[in-house]
């Protein structure tokens, strides 16, 4: 947790698009801790009100709303925008990509605009480890080719190459934080999607009785244990990386970073970490491949370690399933029940 800022001079009003949901909670309880003040804009159609921090102003509202989005903006007057809401599934984006490319990509052009037309220059964006697809090189560095599989990664390497016009014209200072795959609790908050179709809070259920059994997709690929292989990064550090991201842009104008903790795991490694952490025997079956998912992801962070000094602090497999274990045990039922 940062600390307070120690005068108000110091106070930054940032407005959080998706500030309900996963990440984008976590992040508002980080920069709030920092001593900012934070306006929440989300339509709780995946976020939960209950994860917004109290200390946070919440507007409900869309983005594809532009009145009430432009409306929102003029009246807070943000120094800056983080922006969290997205879709997030690889698998649907390729069975509705329009879906993908209407809400990730449109909206946030929506958005941008918004922001250029009342003078709001400083923007954030949740970006995502999809970009690259099936990558060549392991560890990925930021200037390797961005070739994704799915129209997830898609739509959100298009927002990213907005972003560097709007730089290149309009003076946009922009962060786009290329996640891998975020893991793990904070506190009170916690991931919980709905439906569920992430590795670790899947495990999660089914350890708690809540399913039956994890499908393993795809057991043929070109690695160890012929499971995909992924970069799991504690949402502790990727709202670390928010927060000192924005306080760079104050000097720089343009940031594209790797979050991840440089370490991959298959999905049977993480199947095992599970049974151990929940003394459950977590029983597995073997599925076919899905469509777009890259063999391994494994991201390199030296570039935002050697600018800004970030790096992964929770980098022990089992530590991070063990804060998941512990926030779904009590919230089985995630945020509309606690245990």
């Amino acid at each position: 947790m940062h600390k307070k800022a120690s005068n108000s001079d110091n106070i930054v009003k940032i407005f959080v698009t998706g500030g309900a949901g996963y990440v984008g909670s976590i992040v508002t309880a980080e920069l709030l801790g920092a001593g900012h003040r934070v306006f929440v804009y989300d339509n709780l159609s995946r976020g939960k009100r209950a994860a917004v921090p109290v200390d946070a102003q919440f507007i409900y509202g869309d983005v594809e709303d532009d009145t009430l989005l432009r409306q929102s903006l003029a009246s807070c007057m943000p120094e800056a925008v983080m922006h969290f809401a997205a879709l997030i599934e690889a698998g649907e984006s390729m069975k509705v990509p329009e879906k993908y490319f209407r809400n990730n990509t449109a909206n946030a052009l929506s958005l941008l605009e918004s922001m250029l037309r009342l003078g709001i220059k400083k923007f954030v964006f949740s970006s995502t480890a999809a970009l690259y697809g099936d990558p060549i090189n392991t560890p990925i560095q930021e200037s390797d080719a961005l070739r994704p599989t799915n129209a997830y990664g898609e739509s959100k390497l298009l927002v990213e190459r907005m972003l560097e016009w709007l730089h290149r014209i309009h003076g946009l200072r922009y962060a786009s934080l290329r996640y891998f795959n975020a893991a793990g609790a904070a506190g009170s908050r916690g991931e919980a999607h709905e439906p569920e179709s992430h590795l670790i809070p899947m495990l999660l259920q089914v350890a708690l009785g809540q399913r039956e059994h994890i499908s393993i997709y795809g057991t043929d690929y070109g690695t160890p244990d012929g499971t995909c292989i992924r970069d799991y990064v504690h949402v502790l550090d990727l709202a670390a990386a928010h927060v000192i991201a924005l306080e760079a842009l104050a000097d720089r104008g343009q940031l594209v970073y790797n979050l991840g903790s440089g370490r991959g795991f298959s999905v049977r490694q993480v199947v095992e970490a599970a049974r151990r952490v929940t003394g459950h025997a977590i029983p597995a079956i073997e599925s076919p491949r899905r469509p777009g998912d890259p063999a391994v992801l494994v991201a390199s962070s030296a570039k935002i370690q050697r600018q800004l000094g970030w790096k992964a602090k929770f980098e022990d497999l089992d530590q991070i399933i063990a804060s998941a274990w512990d926030w779904h045990r009590s919230h089985p039922h995630g945020y509309n029940s606690t245990g």
